[in-house]
């Protein structure tokens, strides 16, 4: 029988339960089972949003996910010839049943034990979702995309072909990605280092958004930038687009030189929600 929320907080909170040099407590594997399994129903997150609207890491969350690596022994995990598949025998690809009503569509998607896929989840071949994320009601996940690690995906969230949604297991406080409801992300975008994309934004495709990557908005004539305390913060309703910076020293004004810059050209209107209003028709 799994644990509740709250026993699990309170045991997982113990930071010797990852000391390696300490022995596992004796009910390690219960710990990390429950854990799971209430990640997997939704009942927890790996992240959270305070009524702020600021995301947080859950510390035990991820101290029971980390659990599972130190409980693991690598196995052989089904696959023929060059289709072997090693991996710590704690992890293996998740389970769905028809009641789950997430489509995978057949061709190579997996989705790793511990992580979240709410009904009306589509999965586009192929795929991957990693343990610890969280993936919205109503969001498609097309072909060759990524959801990292701990990445928390909001509702009705289009990430489009090959794109990448940066993951993080450690350090324990380190906050992952995080794409609110609404959002569309454009093919071969990547958000990676705890960027927070907020509601109703649209991604172009080929945007690389980072915590060094200043994003200069047009509309608001201003900068938006990470800080020492506070990941990069994508506006509600913003429409980036890749741009570019011109280099000014000397040897750059020489060659002619720029750097990759992400620009907010607009804000989300009633003519960027109709020509989004196609991926309602794919799910």
């Amino acid at each position: 029988m799994a644990l509740s929320i709250a026993e699990l907080e309170a045991r997982c909170n113990d930071p010797l339960l990852l000391d390696g040099g300490a022995p596992l407590v004796h009910d390690a594997q219960h710990l990390f089972d429950s854990t799971m399994a209430h990640l997997e129903r939704g009942d927890v997150r790996a992240a959270q949003r305070d009524a702020d609207g600021t995301w947080h890491a859950v510390p035990w969350v991820k101290r029971a996910i980390l659990l599972g690596f130190r409980l693991g022994r690598v196995v052989e995990m089904g696959g023929a010839g060059a289709f072997n598949f090693f991996d710590k025998h704690t992890f293996p690809a998740r389970e769905f049943r028809v009641e789950n009503q997430v489509r995978i569509v057949p061709g190579g998607s997996t989705v790793r034990r511990g992580a979240y896929l709410a009904p009306g989840v589509v999965c586009m071949p192929p795929m991957y979702v990693n343990v610890g994320a969280h993936v919205g009601r109503g969001t498609m996940i097309d072909s060759h995309a990524l959801v990292g690690s701990c990445a928390q995906i909001g509702e009705r969230v289009h990430l489009s072909a090959a794109a990448q949604i940066g993951g993080v297991l450690e350090p324990i406080n380190a906050s992952p990605v995080v794409i609110e409801d609404d959002v569309v992300v454009g093919g071969n975008c990547g958000v990676y280092e705890g960027t927070v994309v907020r509601s109703k934004a649209v991604l172009a495709a080929g945007v690389i958004l980072t915590r060094g990557t200043p994003v200069y908005d047009l509309v608001k004539e201003t900068v938006h930038r990470a800080t020492a305390d506070q990941p990069l913060v994508i506006p509600e309703g913003a429409v980036v687009v890749p741009g570019a910076r011109r280099v000014t020293s000397a040897f750059g004004e020489a060659q002619g030189l720029s750097l990759q810059t992400p620009v907010i050209v607009k804000y989300r209107d009633d003519r960027t929600d109709a020509s989004t209003a196609l991926e309602a028709w794919l799910r």
